[in-house]
């Protein structure tokens, strides 16, 4: 931790994710209006004075863009914590069970992982989206609509997390603490429970904390390509898509929400990279001179 808070690249991304949560969990008392509020008397209106109702304008349905891009926090976040809870459910048993056990269960869950990564992460999801979804035409409830989004990026998310929790269970496997405690009786369960998970989790809070970036940066594609999160609800996605037609007249319906995605993305890379070089104890020597 002191060597996290030393790094300030760190502080100001784990800041900016803080408030990034603050807004999602509190968005309907910070929001000035309700994410499907229609102001009929302001359609497509620039930031407005500082006594103005709409500070940052709104949109062509005359809905608050402030409002969205709070709620559009809510979404993000939403879909990047149960996709990434997917991804984990999958990932690290099929991990485990492939670097611990290696043989013949290894090969046949690598292969898998291999066919996976064969395929393109964004266009995976799309085929997956549209084979569990329902006939097109067919108005999709809220719940179904978002359930179907979590299972798309979460089925295409898996693999970088089955491959890494192989890589350091077939290093931790061999460790001299792992074959006493086999030669002592212990069972396989046990000793991954105790012993190889424990020391795996460092790396794993690495990639999923990067997971979330992509997994983010993902549901905002899917959402430009009318894929995602359905209207009314708010995605900054989407609300990049609805911006298109008024780029050149209104450019600051398609900069908030972009700006908001990017900085997002940039934050979780950035607190992946600073967990990375504070879990890592042959950089905190280096930074310590050898001490």
């Amino acid at each position: 931790m002191r060597r996290l808070v030393r790094n300030p690249i760190a502080v100001l991304s784990c800041t900016f994710i803080a408030v990034m949560i603050f807004c999602a969990i509190f968005a309907p008392i910070i929001a000035p209006f309700r994410y499907d509020y229609e102001d009929t008397s302001h359609y497509v209106s620039t930031p407005s004075r500082p006594d103005s109702r709409h500070l940052l304008g709104t949109d062509t349905l005359g809905e608050d863009v402030l409002s969205r891009l709070i709620y559009g926090s809510r979404i993000s976040l939403s879909v990047a914590v149960v996709t990434i809870f997917i991804e984990c459910i999958i990932g690290l048993p099929l991990g485990l069970a492939a670097g611990y056990y290696g043989g013949f269960i290894d090969t046949a869950l690598m292969r898998v992982t291999d066919a996976m990564f064969a395929f393109p992460d964004i266009l995976l999801a799309i085929l997956l989206r549209a084979v569990i979804s329902p006939p097109s035409g067919q108005p999709l409830p809220a719940y179904i609509n978002l359930g179907t989004l979590f299972i798309a990026l979460g089925m295409v998310g898996w693999p970088p997390l089955a491959r890494l929790v192989r890589g350091q269970a077939l290093s931790l496997r061999g460790r001299e603490y792992v074959d006493a405690a086999r030669l002592a009786g212990v069972r396989d369960g046990t000793i991954i429970v105790r012993h190889i998970v424990p020391n795996l989790i460092g790396p794993v809070v690495v990639q999923i904390t990067q997971d979330v970036a992509g997994v983010i940066l993902a549901e905002a594609t899917l959402s430009f390509l009318g894929l995602g999160v359905q209207p009314p609800f708010p995605s900054w996605g989407h609300m990049i898509y609805e911006a298109l037609p008024q780029m050149q007249v209104f450019p600051l319906l398609m900069i908030a929400p972009g700006l908001l995605l990017a900085a997002a993305v940039l934050a979780f890379n950035f607190l992946g990279d600073a967990l990375r070089d504070a879990l890592d104890p042959r950089t905190s020597t280096l930074q310590t001179g050898g001490r």
